[in-house]
């Protein structure tokens, strides 16, 4: 019995314990998000499903399971995960090719982001998030002393350019945008030249532009319209956003209390998804956003502040990719229920509605708490 207890000890020495407040901050933001998600949907459920619960015990359930996955990647070491990077990487490509190829596998409109496998949907683009993240980190770290060589720079910057252009010929050019800035955020971490870094910006900024200016997607220039003025077209395209914007108004400093949002009764299109954000400023206020968004910036800064204690290169850039993942995921979503930026269809983590992203999203956070097992930091 001692020498079972001297190994259990050994074990958790050599691997440590996970970082609590971590842990602790992405429970509280499941635990709003879920409540928020059940104020925001039940009416919208109620009309359309007769059920008003529908999507909060869906939702929760995934929620649960999620849980139960992130705990158990946080005891898996992350350095299991290298060895699987290119496969990852590969299947994922295969996904995004499905999508353009087999348009009747996607549920949508007119955009090919689904892939339905029975009960179960997911969109590709969210695991190329994931997978971006870990084939950068598993190469940066094991060729970090490359990162100045040209060619090097153009086989990494090949990789990040097919991703996203799979993925915004969907089209997604919010997953595109996150994709781009997630490889770019990892090459700058991992030592890029700022030559490199400016040339990049140029070469992407002028390809944007021309991209946008040729029509090659039209949505784009809609979008770019009625942002500036989404009252030109009040009742059909910038209907969303006016009613995100009266949802937010209407909040004023403290909100209308949980539970009493006018918005979500069938004036702001699915306030469960993309625009959850309007309907937790309209009940919460001004303060109860803010301190969400406090906790969401608490998230990250604890996120990086795992990644500069990693033991290692490639646990370091796994921390800061995934935890980057999601805070700017945050801001872009924030910023396109706020007017800021233009609509581009991307969900706020924890809150939006999506079970298999909520599982994904977790796990990630448990690769975050496995790297924070090994980390030098006080827990």
């Amino acid at each position: 019995m001692a020498s079972k207890a001297i190994k259990k000890r050994k074990t958790e020495n050599e691997y440590g314990k996970m970082d609590i407040t971590f842990f602790s901050l992405v429970i509280i933001l499941l635990t709003v998000g879920l409540v928020m998600l059940f104020s925001a949907s039940y009416a919208y459920s109620l009309e359309y499903y007769n059920n008003s619960y529908k999507f909060i015990t869906r939702q929760a359930a995934f929620g649960v399971f999620g849980v139960v996955v992130m705990l158990i990647m946080s005891r898996i070491d992350y350095h299991f995960w290298k060895k699987f990077a290119w496969a990852f990487y590969i299947i994922t490509v295969l996904m995004l090719l499905i999508l353009l190829i087999f348009p009747p596998m996607v549920s949508g409109m007119d955009v090919k982001r689904w892939i339905v496998i029975g009960p179960i949907n997911f969109q590709p683009s969210e695991v190329a998030k994931f997978a971006i993240i870990l084939l950068f980190s598993a190469l940066i770290s094991s060729n970090y002393k490359q990162m100045k060589d040209f060619k090097f720079i153009v086989f990494l910057g090949a990789i990040l350019a097919a991703t996203c252009g799979l993925i915004v010929l969907e089209p997604h050019l919010s997953a595109t945008v996150l994709v781009l800035a997630i490889g770019v955020v990892l090459m700058v971490v991992g030592g890029l030249s700022m030559k490199y870094i400016l040339a990049g910006v140029g070469v992407v900024g002028a390809a944007g532009i021309v991209f946008v200016l040729s029509g090659a997607i039209s949505y784009v220039s809609d979008r770019l319209n009625y942002w500036i003025d989404p009252w030109s077209d009040a009742q059909g395209k910038g209907f969303q956003t006016i009613q995100s914007l009266l949802a937010i108004g209407s909040g004023g400093i403290l909100g209308r209390g949980i539970g009493q949002s006018r918005q979500k009764y069938l004036y702001l299109p699915e306030p469960h998804n993309d625009f959850i954000f309007s309907i937790v400023c309209e009940e919460l206020g001004l303060i109860g956003a803010s301190v969400i968004i406090i906790l969401f910036c608490l998230l990250v800064w604890r996120g990086f502040t795992i990644a500069m204690h990693s033991k290692d290169k490639f646990g370091s850039l796994m921390a800061l990719g995934l935890t980057f993942q999601v805070g700017l995921q945050a801001m872009l979503n924030i910023w396109v229920v706020t007017n800021t930026i233009p609509n581009t269809g991307i969900s706020l983590p924890f809150f939006s509605y999506g079970g298999t992203s909520l599982v994904i999203l977790l796990a990630e956070m448990g690769i975050v708490l496995s790297v924070s097992r090994g980390a030098n930091i006080e827990k």
